[in-house]
């Protein structure tokens, strides 16, 4: 069997243990089903993107954020596309800016070399990619929905690389089942399940409305999908890691759920 062959067998078992659990729930607005089961209150006992919430909050999160995953896993489907609705408008530059740093990180090219992307972990064939490697893969644009926890969505176009693709050229293993995304602002990290990773609509993206991808959101490259809110769309980024095992994540392990799907 061809590499080819044998990781488009790969992806449709992963997608479709995916769409098996989808088909035992009613068919029904992914977000009003969320909004309606508690990641509202999720939000509202946080109170936004740098809280961690009341001390007695946390059995309550985690509670919640078990039955939450278990409904939104049950939720996703590798068919679905975000579309923006008919009427939004480019957020343009009004696209919020956010860090974790005490400034906006830069990539030093003199202090580090040149930026490069590492993929590795539980994968066949390791590798690292320079932004010009990243250029030159097949390239996808897409104009969709930004979702935040906090509640507000943005609308851009984003240019990149599916991780699925990059993912065909490292052929994971059978024990590849999380991907973690490492970034240079302060290590922050988030980790995946493989079946969003591997979502159509999950990019490395190197660009933003047209132009190449700034400092002000993320560049060299960044994790964008609009399956996922923001803060699990890892900035900055520098690592892709294919995990036996879920690794948390800079907000995750903060209280925020860990699955974060929109």
């Amino acid at each position: 069997m061809s590499e080819a062959r044998w990781f488009e067998r790969r992806i449709a078992d992963v997608l479709d243990r995916a769409g098996r659990r989808a088909e035992s729930m009613d068919r029904l607005d992914r977000r009003r089903f969320l909004l309606a089961g508690g990641s509202v209150l999720s939000a509202a006992i946080l109170s936004g993107c740098n809280s961690y919430g009341p001390h007695w909050s946390e059995p309550l999160l985690q509670f919640m954020e078990r039955r939450n995953e278990t409904a939104e896993r049950a939720l996703f489907r590798s068919a679905s596309r975000d579309r923006p609705a008919h009427r939004a408008r480019d957020a343009g530059s009004a696209f919020p800016v956010y860090y974790i740093a005490d400034t906006l990180p830069r990539w030093d090219e003199q202090a580090r070399g040149p930026w490069m992307l590492g993929v590795s972990g539980q994968v066949a064939h390791p590798m690292r990619l320079s932004l010009t490697d990243l250029m030159q893969l097949s390239r996808v644009n897409q104009r969709v929905d930004h979702f935040c926890v906090e509640g507000w969505n943005a609308v851009a176009t984003w240019t990149g690389v599916r991780v699925r693709d990059l993912a065909a050229l490292v052929k994971p293993l059978p024990t590849a089942q999380y991907v973690d995304f490492k970034s240079f602002d302060d290590d922050y990290h988030e980790s995946w399940d493989l079946e969003s990773a591997l979502h159509p609509q999950t990019l490395i993206a190197y660009g933003m409305d047209g132009a190449m991808l700034g400092a002000a959101h993320g560049g060299p490259a960044r994790v964008h999908s609009p399956i996922k809110l923001g803060y699990k769309n890892t900035k900055y980024l520098t690592n892709i890691v294919f995990l036996p095992e879920r690794n948390g994540g800079y907000w995750s392990d903060q209280g925020y759920e860990w699955y974060g799907g929109t």
